[in-house]
């Protein structure tokens, strides 16, 4: 019932708030060209207190081998037998401008059978880019959120002690710059959920606020803005990231069975409909019991026990529940629903045979 009331509340308030929003541009989506860039690189992990890769893992011995021989050190992969050394794959994020010197977050995972990274440390290690350059180095004592114990096959394991992370575990070593700005001098601001209504919103907002007709709507999922060659682009993109516009709103509604959650937006409007909904529930319950035979005295050989089992069959019929609802929104129905004491699955399937007769004008994204 609690999470019944929580839909509810939210489906008001959702409702109740239909109207004028007016919401920054920079919420609505992002410039073309400025983007995260992913970074990725092989390493190797050392100081674990035996619970490294085995000897069977190739890949790690001849990576150690590889790194002891850039030390100065000559030794054959099959000499190596520790266990204090694992192989890990190190990945990070690098952010669209960056420069010589700044430090980013590094995430490491082991590859090989290691049981824990705690207690390691990650020797330099490049970090390389789509286009196999090395944009960052990152080397350090790892975080590791957990642990493993065994002993004699008795184990005690929090968390996967076979990842970690290293904040600020990485420096640049190659700038990364962004220009917003194409070859003729045009903005491209890009929509996170590309819409008609929106993109034409924002470049009628983006209009108003500058002056002229400086910006169009290219499509659903992209506005354009001719910026002169004397702007200043930081400026400009600080402006336009800070005007305000009301938004397109599509009917959606998502529906997670798993978890039994609803959530729909306050446009979400259904047809007159009349649902009836009850349900017949069916118990059994079995009780087993023996029956010993009594003996006062002498030895009887043909007695035995003799089980005897009862069955008690219940049935009991669920509330009836038919409730009229007029042209409303979803939010005035699941309220209907509620004060009828119909369960939240309940509510789901409803909603989706409404949507099968026609009733509910709103899209449903089941997860």
């Amino acid at each position: 019932m609690r999470l019944i009331r929580l839909l509810v509340a939210l489906l008001a308030l959702a409702s109740g708030s239909a109207h004028a929003e007016e919401v920054r541009v920079k919420d609505l989506g992002r410039f073309l060209g400025w983007r995260d860039n992913a970074l990725v690189g092989y390493g190797i992990v050392t100081g674990l207190s035996g619970s490294g890769d085995s000897p069977r893992s190739t890949v790690t011995r001849q990576t150690l081998s590889n790194v002891l021989s850039r030390l100065g050190v000559t030794i054959s992969p099959d000499q190596l037998q520790s266990r204090n050394v694992a192989a890990v794959i190190v990945t990070a994020t690098l952010p669209p401008s960056a420069n010589i010197g700044d430090r980013i977050d590094v995430n490491v995972t082991s590859i090989g059978d290691a049981r824990s990274l705690v207690g390691g440390t990650l020797l330099m290690t490049p970090l390389l880019g789509p286009d196999r350059q090395s944009y960052a180095l990152a080397q350090g004592s790892l975080v590791v959120g957990g642990y493993s114990f065994d002993d004699r096959l008795n184990q005690r394991q929090k968390n996967y002690p076979t990842a970690a992370v290293l904040p600020s575990g990485a420096t640049v070593e190659t700038p990364v710059s962004v220009s917003l700005a194409d070859g003729d001098g045009r903005l491209t601001f890009v929509l996170s959920n590309p819409d008609f209504s929106t993109a034409q919103a924002i470049a009628n907002g983006l209009n108003a606020a500058l002056g002229g007709a400086v910006a169009r709507a290219r499509g659903a999922d992209a506005v354009v803005i001719e910026a002169t060659p004397r702007s200043d682009i930081g400026a400009l993109v600080a402006r336009i990231e800070n005007i305000a516009v009301e938004p397109g709103r599509s009917a959606r509604i998502v529906i997670n069975e798993r978890t039994g959650t609803v959530v729909a937006g306050g446009d979400a409007r259904i047809s007159s409909v009349v649902i009836a909904q009850g349900d017949i529930r069916v118990s059994v319950t079995v009780d087993r019991s023996a029956s010993q035979p009594l003996l006062y005295g002498g030895f009887a050989p043909g007695a035995q026990s003799l089980l005897i089992t009862n069955s008690k069959l219940d049935v009991e019929e669920g509330r009836d529940a038919v409730i009229k609802s007029p042209s409303s929104t979803v939010a005035d129905l699941v309220d209907g629903l509620t004060r009828a004491r119909v369960g939240t699955r309940n509510i789901i399937s409803i909603l989706q045979a409404m949507k099968a007769a026609g009733a509910l004008h709103a899209e449903i994204v089941v997860q």
